[in-house]
């Protein structure tokens, strides 16, 4: 049975719908720190977190509104300071909202859903958040820390990680099913990689 945040019915919530099996979530694969993926720097993100770098794949063949939806916020330093405002253990890191709330998001309009049977939601994997409107994506964005194929087709995937889930991993964690954290660990900065100087 789904766990959705309690919420006045005056606010959309963009957030993911977890399930209550989430915490039994395996691991799954890990990432090794020495990998040296050949990658595109258009398409792809550095992640700055206090503890260290997260380099991430973008997947515009997948997702090409998402992926452009996230380079420009990126570059704009839109991300820059917003927190990880929910975190769940053994599920994912949640972040992309300037107010913290899981209410916010950009001035930009929402997005189509860009829904895949191309790629699964594994560890590393990047994806849109929304609200119980498929097409309601906007800057919100999650991290997996393990599999979770219950989102499979139910999200878009814009992303993965290639370098640095040690890093995410360390993300504060947040409380109850909903895992809000309180002083939450924030992204430092965020931009593509061929822009990141300028």
């Amino acid at each position: 049975m789904p766990v959705t945040p309690s919420r006045p019915p005056s606010l959309t919530r963009r957030t993911l719908i977890a399930a209550s099996a989430v915490a039994t979530l395996s691991l799954g694969q890990t990432m090794t720190a020495d990998a040296e993926p050949k990658l595109d720097p258009e398409n792809t993100i550095y992640m700055d977190l206090k503890y260290g770098r997260v380099v991430i794949e973008c997947l515009p063949a997948i997702a090409p509104l998402a992926v452009a939806r996230i380079k420009t916020l990126s570059d704009e330093g839109f991300y820059d300071n917003t927190p990880f405002h929910r975190v769940i253990e053994g599920f994912m890191a949640q972040g992309g909202d300037p107010t913290g709330t899981g209410t916010g998001g950009s001035p930009l309009p929402n997005l189509p859903a860009e829904f895949t049977t191309e790629r699964h939601f594994l560890r590393g994997t990047c994806g849109m958040a929304r609200s119980a409107d498929p097409n309601s994506a906007n800057s919100q964005f999650f991290i997996m820390f393990a599999p979770a194929p219950h989102l499979d087709g139910q999200y878009t995937i814009w992303g993965q990680v290639v370098q640095g889930m040690n890093f995410v991993d360390m993300i504060k964690r947040g409380n109850g099913p909903n895992g809000m954290v309180q002083d939450p660990d924030r992204i430092v900065r965020m931009r593509v990689a061929a822009h990141e100087n300028s």
